[in-house]
């Protein structure tokens, strides 16, 4: 197993959202909003829920031009302290979001690792995908402090 700070296909970051943890679960809990704050998803669809209380669902995610269509998968469901997926398709890996409670609102942590295709990997080499991933990791954690700015 690789090490995070190695892995090309590994970032972490975080955020301090303007809200309580329940609140920010509950918009990261809409497949719909993961749409609007990731960028690169380009279509969420065929959304079912699961026994665990999270959800499996279709997406588009666009990456250097190319869509690549994949599944969600959530394995982890715990209000309002976690969620986590598991990603399945072309493009493989996990997403971890985790919440705590701090002065000012929740931080928000986002972890993700990716196992891409082959090719994508010849195609641009790993220092441009670990600066893609890093960027669009931190895109999201923005979109989402934003967003609660904004109603507040």
């Amino acid at each position: 197993m690789s090490d995070e700070r190695s892995d090309p296909f590994a970032a972490s970051d975080s955020v301090v959202v303007a809200a309580d943890p329940e609140a920010v679960f509950a918009f990261l809990d809409d497949p719909a909003n993961h749409a609007a704050i990731t960028p690169g998803i380009t279509d969420v669809r065929d959304v079912e829920p699961l026994a665990n209380g999270g959800k499996r669902l279709s997406y588009t995610y666009r990456m250097a031009g190319i869509g690549i269509d994949g599944e969600i998968v959530q394995t982890v469901h715990e209000p309002p302290e976690r969620h986590a997926f598991e990603l399945r398709g072309r493009l493989t890996g996990t997403i971890d979001l985790r919440l705590a409670p701090v002065d000012g609102g929740t931080e928000l942590t986002y972890a993700a690792t990716y196992d891409l295709p082959e090719n994508a990997l010849t195609t641009v080499g790993a220092p441009v995908i670990r600066r893609f991933n890093e960027r669009q990791l931190r895109a999201a954690l923005e979109n989402v402090a934003e967003r609660f700015d904004a109603d507040g």
